[in-house]
């Protein structure tokens, strides 16, 4: 028999009287998320065990705190753990393209970088007052003095050694010419001319033999002049050591702890005595060049020769406070893993290692990196990349142009930097399975699942919580007003509404919380202290109303009688089904009208949907299936022959589902017995082969959909909805609807067969089956069975006649 349900059970109720606060402003801020449990023991997992296979894909719907609570999880897990490193990249002296990094304390690479500029300052005043210092000048003038006398005395000999042959020496542009003697004077072409043949040879032996003495005097002043540039290379090398080495080692004092640091030091340390020209003016160059004969330090529009002594620090931890947890919306590939910017220089686009830029992962190493899932798959390099830098323990910075296979050319290959994060993937449960499905490497990496439910158990436990959860909001966002317990209460109510289970409630806080907002405006606008049960009422209202304008326009229709649908009376083979309508965001149920006909025939149920092509193949399913609940019962001792049609009337779109399924066996077991249906009973509920009834979806819209039909065409007191038992737990009807039944204007039933939900209809008894096989007499069942007997009778003498012609 139908059960009749009482208000009490058309919606949980949250007392307000459970909460030990007046107003939310006597609670605690909640810390963290309520319930959650199995998503929290995850991250627990996840985050407790050092092993890059470890990382976290945190999996749950839109709406459920997963980011929130990540954060707060990772900020409060952080708290108790050490600053990270700095991380800096300096210049490679040995490979200039390939720049290196250097790891440092935290707070100590800003300080290097500081300390570094300093030094290249003070190199650039104190080297040239160094060199210009009256003690390097006169030991310089020695050397030159000294390396002079040698050479002059070389000439003097060369001179002496030519006089004696009978030659002097001239010097011109491109070397040194000897000239025969005549009488003490050089003698003249012409002289030379009208000399014997006899004396020209002579001469030209002497000159030969001269020539040669020539030769080694020049490569002895070659010599001597290479003598001159290495002592007064050796001079610079020590007046600029003297001038260096000093500030170096309190560096190397400073930065005793880091060894690459120390390596550091020491290349540039070399480097500059190499390049001391870098740090004089312009008007002398290096060993005192003048600047006639030496280049510039730099040609106009080039680099800074200077600059190679910078320090870039990419990753600055001097004011983080434990380990760092960085949120990445965006993950394209710059954004994760850095750029390498570049500068235009004589029309070429250059780079180095000071525009080496930041990336994600930098800031995150030694902590914790987030990242949208959905986000970070729409960039495959970022996908194929991170899981690279995740299996080798390094960032790779690259050109993201030359990994898709475009051409480049020469450009800077910075050494990779060590990476020590966890990373935690946030996304929805498709994408999971997904990535579990076809890429083989992500169980690898993420070993750990951190699901988030959409909903949790109905607990006192959880239902406290809210007042801390409000609290906190209300501490969040300015202009949010406390909350009174039984707004509170309401609150309570309205999540476990979002789930329809009265076992449950919503863990979907952004929904949640678009209602305390909303309420809290309304209390505003009423000039409440205190945000109360009524205006999270009107809250709900006001949210339904701004959408149900289609709804609206379709009751209207109902009401006009543009959509035939009767709540009065009764027809045979015909019922009011229910169904919901998904309009973006928001849904709802109206009543449609079912009608089946029966007729002689043996083309079996036709569904008219069905052969319009407005089925879907659940729908269909559930047509089926009635085929063999009529077996079960009526086609025991004779072929089931019958035709009959069954449509739901003014449906013009798809129609899916199989929560109509009774309703069609309603009405075809009213055409069948000839039995009329009261019209002011809606029924909603799919069935079984054995006429079990099965519990369906949007109970809720259904109802009030149909509810509010009856009051547009005025409420009897017999009018009502039949639903499954299995969906009383599933019910959290609107205050109207509950206030209408309990006044007895409406009424809810629910039936667990079809039996029990066919007398309810007619309010005759459905008939149990004898043990000849036919039903009792009277029943509805037994004059179901008369008609088919009848149908199958006219079908035989029609196939009679037709053998006779």
């Amino acid at each position: 028999m139908a059960t009749e349900l009482k208000p009490e059970q058309l919606k949980r109720s949250c007392d307000p009287e459970l909460f030990d606060f007046e107003t939310t402003e006597e609670c605690e801020p909640l810390q963290g998320i309520i319930g959650q449990q199995r998503a929290v023991k995850a991250l627990e997992l996840g985050l407790g065990i050092h092993d890059f296979r470890y990382n976290i894909y945190v999996a749950g719907s839109s709406g459920t705190g997963k980011t929130s609570t990540v954060k707060g999880f990772l900020e409060r897990a952080s708290a108790s753990g050490q600053p990270p490193s700095d991380w800096c990249y300096v210049h490679n002296f040995d490979r200039p393209y390939c720049p290196i990094y250097l790891e440092l304390p935290a707070g100590m690479g800003c300080r290097l970088q500081a300390d570094m500029g300093r030094l290249v300052k003070v190199l650039e005043r104190a080297l040239p007052d160094a060199f210009n210092s009256s003690e390097y000048q006169q030991r310089r003038q020695a050397i030159a003095r000294r390396i002079n006398e040698r050479r002059d005395q070389l000439f003097n000999e060369l001179a002496q050694q030519a006089q004696e042959a009978g030659f002097t020496l001239q010097r011109t542009e491109i070397g040194i010419k000897t000239v025969p003697l005549h009488q003490g004077q050089a003698m003249s072409e012409e002289q030379f001319l009208a000399l014997g043949e006899h004396q020209r040879q002579a001469l030209e032996r002497k000159q030969q033999e001269l020539q040669s003495q020539i030769t080694e005097a020049i490569r002895q002043v070659g010599l001597l002049e290479e003598e001159r540039a290495t002592q007064i290379g050796q001079l610079d090398e020590e007046v600029a050591t003297f001038v260096l080495t000093p500030r170096v080692v309190r560096l190397e004092e400073t930065y005793h702890d880091c060894p690459r640091v120390l390596s550091f030091l020491k290349a540039a340390q070399a480097d500059i005595l190499k390049n001391l020209g870098d740090f004089l003016p312009e008007s002398a160059g290096a060993n005192g060049a003048s600047a006639d004969s030496a280049p510039p330090s730099a040609p106009p529009g080039n680099p800074d020769p200077l600059r190679k002594y910078q320090v870039n620090v990419i990753v600055d931890n001097s004011q983080s406070q434990g380990a760092p947890v960085v949120v990445l919306e965006n993950a394209t590939y710059p954004n994760l893993f850095g750029k390498l910017e570049r500068r235009l220089q004589y029309g070429v686009m250059t780079s180095d290692f000071t525009l080496i830029r930041t990336g994600a992962l930098h800031r995150a190493n030694g902590g914790y990196l987030v990242l949208n899932a959905e986000n970070l798959l729409k960039y495959w390099t970022s996908w194929e990349s991170l899981k690279i830098a995740i299996r080798s323990r390094l960032i790779q910075l690259e050109d993201p142009g030359q990994m898709m296979g475009y051409p480049g050319g020469e450009g800077l290959q910075p050494e990779p930097i060590p990476l020590d994060v966890k990373v935690i993937l946030i996304g929805n449960h498709d994408i999971y399975l997904t990535l579990q499905a076809y890429d083989e490497e992500f169980h690898k990496l993420f070993n750990v699942k951190c699901d988030f439910d959409d909903r949790m158990d109905w607990q006192e436990e959880h239902i406290k919580q809210f007042g801390g959860f409000i609290r906190a909001r209300c501490q969040e966002r300015r202009g949010l007003k406390p909350f009174h317990k039984s707004g509170v209460a309401r609150v309570a109510e309205y999540a476990s509404a979002l789930t329809e289970d009265q076992r449950k409630l919503s863990a979907r806080f952004s929904d949640i919380m678009t209602v305390v907002r909303e309420a809290s405006y309304w209390a505003e606008q009423a000039g409440a202290q205190y945000v109360l049960s009524e205006q999270v009422e009107q809250a709900i209202e006001e949210k339904i109303y701004r959408h149900n304008m289609i709804e609206e326009r379709i009751q209207e229709m109902i009401a006009r009688g543009d959509i035939l649908v009767d709540v009065e009376g009764a027809v045979v083979g015909q019922v009011n089904g229910l169904y919901v309508v998904s309009w973006g965001d928001f849904t709802f149920g109206h009543p449609a009208r079912i009608t089946a006909n029966v007729f002689t025939g043996k083309d079996g149920l036709v569904n008219i949907e069905r052969e319009a092509e407005l089925s879907g193949k659940i729908h269909t399913k559930g047509l089926l299936i009635l085929k063999g609940w009529l077996g079960e019962h009526f086609a025991w001792d004779k072929p089931l022959s019958l035709s009959a049609s069954l449509t739901f009337e003014q449906s013009y779109s798809q129609v899916d589902g199989d929560s109509a399924s009774s309703t069609e066996l309603y009405a075809l077991i009213s055409a069948l017995s000839g039995t009329p249906l009261k019209q002011g009973i809606a029924v909603t509920g799919s069935v079984n082969q054995k006429g079990q009834i099965q519990p369906i979806g949007g109970g809720n819209e259904k109802i009030e959909g149909f509810f509010a039909v009856c009051k547009a065409k005025g409420l009897t007191g017999e009018q009502g909805v039949m639903i499954p038992q299995q969906n009383i737990g599933n019910l959290a009807l609107k205050r109207e609807v509950i206030e209408a039944v309990r006044r007895g204007e409406f009424h809810i039933w629910a039936v667990r067969t079809i039996d029990e939900g066919i007398e309810l209809l007619t309010g005759e008894s459905a008939g149990q089956r004898l043990e000849e096989g036919r039903f009792e007499q009277g029943t509805i069942y037994e004059r179901v069975d008369q008609h088919l007997r009848q149908l199958r009778q006219n079908l035989d003498e029609t196939h009679g006649e037709e053998d006779e012609e």
